[in-house]
């Protein structure tokens, strides 16, 4: 971003400041980078793509300038920068997706306006701000739900590859992929290791898209997905439970109960994989803090980690980098 010269407080202002992001996020609901990427350019035009106000649209797009996300060409007229093209739909990182208002992330996000609340209670910031849960929220509004799903797989797929050649799954004859929503991890695992079936446990949306990306990859001869949830009793005699980016998003005594789940799957002879961050310490504090104010959840450590499992009765046996993630095995304690 473009350096906004501020003599206030030497900085701090600007880290402070809620009306850039916004207007950023507000950029990304619109996608007006692909309509300035398609061509279309002037405010007015831009206005009439977007069912905008034309005075405000430009008056917004004036302070993206600033930003550095857009630049004038002149005449009310408008291109991207590079850091703008991001806010394109198909860009790797899928920034405008993840920003966007309208979805699932996005509109967690405006929940983080309410963190004094959360820091004074201790309790998540998200029911403050629109009255239930974010479970519950998802549960009542499909494209909500459907969006969480995509942007949930499209951020394990990045990892996927990194984590499916870290760890030696091809050790292991089943895999159950709890709460494994679409299926791109494990469907990555598969792929690289020719000799392991897995199941995928969810819901029945993500189910249903887990299946036909099973069908798609062609591994419907190694792979299933079932409906039902890591709350409940889980196909017992896997070798291993995996719960991939799963227990960050819910409080401790809710994180305790899916550890229970699959501990009690695995009994005494297999193990349950934790996947997720772990000593990226540029996503842990950020990651804590959202996971709290979204879910009333935690971006656990390594002991807390073990702490939860040892309530259980299995203990971490090693740690595996995958990239910025890493694959924590527990086994049953002897």
């Amino acid at each position: 971003m473009a350096e906004v010269k501020t003599a206030r407080g030497g900085g701090i202002w600007a880290a402070a400041d809620l009306l850039t992001p916004m207007a950023i996020r507000v950029a990304a609901t619109l996608r007006l980078a692909d309509h300035i990427a398609a061509g279309t350019r002037t405010a007015e035009a831009l206005a009439e793509a977007v069912h905008a106000d034309r005075d405000v649209l430009g008056r917004l797009m004036d302070h993206l300038v600033v930003a550095g996300v857009l630049s004038s060409t002149g005449a009310a007229a408008y291109d991207l920068t590079a850091m703008g093209r991001y806010l394109c739909d198909g860009e790797p990182e899928g920034m405008r997706a993840v920003l966007d208002i309208e979805g699932a992330i996005g509109h967690a996000e405006l929940s983080l306006v309410h963190l004094l609340h959360t820091v004074r209670t201790g309790e998540p910031a998200f029911p403050q701000q629109y009255g239930l849960s974010f479970w519950d929220d998802l549960s009542a509004n499909d494209e909500r739900a459907e969006s969480f799903d995509t942007l949930m797989g499209a951020r394990l797929k990045a990892h996927a590859p990194a984590v499916a050649a870290a760890y030696p799954w091809g050790e292991l004859r089943h895999i159950v992929d709890a709460g494994g929503g679409d299926g791109s991890m494990l469907i990555t695992i598969l792929q690289a290791h020719g000799s392991v079936r897995g199941t995928v446990v969810d819901l029945p949306g993500p189910v249903r898209r887990a299946g036909k990306a099973i069908a798609a990859a062609g591994l419907d001869h190694r792979a299933s997905a079932v409906v039902g949830s890591f709350f409940d009793e889980l196909p017992a005699g896997a070798d291993a439970y995996l719960l991939s980016s799963i227990l960050h998003n819910w409080d401790d005594a809710s994180a305790a109960r899916i550890m229970r789940r699959c501990a009690d799957a695995a009994s005494t002879t297999g193990r349950v994989l934790v996947v997720d961050y772990f000593t990226d310490q540029s996503v842990m504090t950020e990651g804590d803090l959202r996971m709290l104010c979204y879910f009333g959840g935690r971006q656990h450590t390594l002991e807390q980690l073990g702490q939860l499992a040892g309530s259980t009765g299995f203990e971490i046996t090693s740690v595996t980098p995958a990239g910025r993630l890493s694959v924590v095995e527990l086994r049953a304690s002897h």
